[in-house]
């Protein structure tokens, strides 16, 4: 990616530049952070210890807590360094990093919230097939397409965009470094990146949506067909979480992408940005976890476990006088 600008750093305007509110602003990026590395941490660890839990569709959502890890872990812990710092500088190859790895998380996350509603679909249409039709070979293959597209889109993006001039003015009014705002502040003209920005995210959202939305179609004509309440509730809780949370972040995303310049302004573009990039992968554990019971048990079974082995080296390092 050759590269003729002047600018060899970006400066992050962030939340904030009263230092009192900064300190107040880490703290809270920090237990935000926390929440999140520790809630999609708990469901990959969780499922891979439970062998009941060794299914496609806990498959797929253990690639989505580490995709949620990756995505918080680029913006939070850069935007927790400069609240405590003050130094809101951020060079040019890490500002292309975060590009990338922001993008790849947006994509792959699509991607796989797209293939968990197949999962759902063939589980609840088709279930007689599903262990035929969503074997281990099947469920690899998916998750790899998903990374190894979101990897060529997000290389790309990055391409076209660092291949803009700047000139001088290199302040990001964000608090990472995101495409629209540095198409905001090039010095050269941004169309092609804004028509090919726009064609990926139209062409990407409309078949993923058409595709979710598809498949819930088929899911719901088949569980208006149960006879038993209880079943038609144990069926829709199996669904719920996945549609809430496919809802949540293709809402969020397009409209920081996809929203027209006037509709932009720094708390609309700031509100924006914390709504895809922060929030989905703080809300995604909590809502699995709240909506399924079998990620409730296998962390309560954790849990007990847990209690039971710290029990059991207390009694061991301090045993009783006799």
């Amino acid at each position: 990616m050759a590269n003729q600008s002047t600018v060899t750093e970006f400066f992050l305007m962030g939340f904030s530049d009263d230092h009192g509110v900064q300190l107040r602003l880490f703290f809270l990026l920090l237990f935000i952070y926390l929440i999140a590395l520790i809630g999609n941490s708990l469901i990959a660890f969780v499922v891979i210890l439970n062998h009941h839990l060794h299914t496609p569709m806990y498959f797929f959502l253990v690639n989505l807590s580490l995709t949620d890890i990756c995505y918080i872990t680029t913006t939070i812990p850069k935007s927790m360094a400069v609240s405590l710092t003050d130094n809101k500088t951020i060079t040019f190859p890490g500002c292309m990093t975060q590009v990338f790895l922001v993008i790849a998380c947006v994509g792959s996350e699509v991607a796989l919230l797209t293939i968990m509603a197949y999962d759902r679909y063939v589980a609840i249409c088709r279930p007689l097939r599903y262990s035929l039709i969503l074997n281990w070979g099947a469920c690899s293959q998916m998750a790899l397409a998903s990374w190894i597209t979101s990897f060529i889109h997000a290389l790309l993006q990055t391409s076209l965009t660092f291949q803009l001039n700047f000139c001088g003015l290199n302040i990001i009014g964000q608090f990472f470094c995101d495409v629209p705002q540095l198409q905001k502040i090039s010095c050269t003209d941004t169309k092609r990146n804004q028509i090919f920005m726009w064609i990926v995210g139209f062409i990407a959202s409309s078949f993923c949506t058409g595709f979710v939305f598809a498949s819930y179609g088929y899911i719901f004509s088949v569980i208006l067909k149960i006879p038993s309440n209880q079943g038609r509730y144990k069926t829709f809780s199996t669904c719920s979480p996945h549609l809430t949370v496919y809802s949540l972040f293709i809402i969020t995303s397009m409209f920081s992408y996809l929203r027209p310049q006037n509709l932009s302004s720094p708390t609309i573009d700031l509100l924006s940005a914390v709504l895809y990039a922060v929030l989905p992968p703080v809300l995604n554990p909590i809502i699995y976890s709240f909506r399924n019971k079998d990620i409730q048990e296998a962390v309560w079974k954790v849990m007990s476990k847990s209690k039971l082995a710290c029990w059991v080296f207390c009694k061991s390092c301090y045993p009783r006088n006799i």
